[in-house]
Formats: structure tokens, sequence, C-alpha cells
């Protein structure tokens, strides 16, 4: 076998239907797109998500809610966890840059701390920001807190 001898299987390949190319072309004049309209002339594209004269889904849904756009989202780290990710990362300084490095957030995650369980240990922090309760605790463990920008 060789490569300029490969065929399509019988049958598997079809001449395309010229259209728009007179009586003889067996479609007629109009080429099996109906008389006139929109869909009958070149350049013809439907709208997007049309359903045919149906309510199109984004009109017969409500909306609901509000997306605010000046919300700041944090990645966020309990007091609880802190020790937990010591142990498992062998992390002392919780930056965003060692969390990233061992994959806890993404490049561009803001981090906060809060105050929710117990810190047993002494660690410092340059985080985005941290809770009150937060903060006193880790100050209270001997630890300390730079906030980031």
């Amino acid at each position: 076998m060789n490569l300029h001898t490969i065929k399509p299987a019988e049958g598997a390949t079809h001449k395309q239907k010229r259209l728009g190319r007179g009586e003889a072309s067996g479609k007629g004049g109009t080429s099996t797109k109906g008389n006139k309209g929109g869909q009958s002339r070149a350049g013809y594209q439907r709208k997007m998500a049309h359903e045919g004269g149906q309510m199109p889904i984004q009109r017969r849904i409500p909306k609901r809610g509000f997306n605010n756009i000046h919300r700041v989202e944090y990645k966020v780290f309990n007091l609880g966890q802190i020790d937990h990710i010591s142990e498992k990362y062998g992390i002392t300084e919780f930056t965003p840059e060692n969390l990233y490095i061992n994959g806890l957030v993404s490049q561009t995650d803001l981090v906060k701390v809060l105050g929710n369980g117990e810190l047993k240990g002494k660690f410092s922090f340059r985080v985005h920001a941290v809770s009150e309760k937060a903060k006193a605790a880790i100050e209270g463990a001997g630890g300390t807190i730079e906030i980031l920008k």
C-alpha cells in the first residue's frame, strides 16, 4: 500500500450540491430557498438563541439578584487551619507567595485570615486582610502581622 493509492471507501464521499445554477440544476430558480425574505438572500444569519417565534429562554426566565462589581473576594483561612497547613507544607511564614507555591491559592487571590479556631504556634503573616479576633490571637501567640496593599 502506498499513500498515493489510498482512496475513501465506496459511497463515503458525495458531490456538493451547487445551488443557484438555474433550472437545469434540478433545484429551480429559487434554489430551494423559497420565494422572498431574508432567508432567501445572501448573507442571512439567524439571531443567536432564536427559537422560531417561541419566547427565548433568556426572556422566559426571570432575572434575580445583583452582581456588585466592587465586591472584593478573599481566599479565607481560619486560625484552626493554620496549624494543619503549617505541619503539612512546612510553612512558618504565611504569604501569598508561599501559599501559591504550595498550591493553596492562585496567583491573583487575595488572602484573609479569620479568627475561627485556636492558634498553637508562633507564625508570621503577610496577608491582604485579617479580622480583629484573628489579629488579637496571632499577636497573643507571639506572631507578627503585615497587611499588604
